[in-house]
């Protein structure tokens, strides 16, 4: 049987390498920012952790911004922190 491997991506706050189920991923696309649930939106993207730590540091930083090379507005990071407690529930 032929099985698939892991697929490993690395946080921007933390820059620990992770399973991809284990992170959110936001993408850029046509000017605009999304959190990208389901992971299978065309456009330049970026990972974070499902921990608040990491969101926090992210947004304290700026490196979703560096990341994506854009302005990304206080509303992705509210909805981030919305998945993630729907997903500790």
């Amino acid at each position: 049987m032929n099985k698939k491997a892991p697929i490993y991506r690395t946080c921007i706050a933390t820059r620990k390498l992770l399973l991809k189920s284990d992170l959110y991923r936001i993408v850029k696309y046509n000017g605009q920012i999304y959190l990208d649930l389901n992971q299978d939106m065309p456009g330049r993207g970026a990972y974070i952790s499902k921990d608040l730590k990491a969101i926090t540091l992210a947004h304290d930083k700026h490196l979703l911004a560096k990341a994506l090379k854009c302005e990304v507005k206080e509303e992705i990071f509210l909805e981030l922190i919305s998945a993630l407690s729907k997903e500790k529930r």
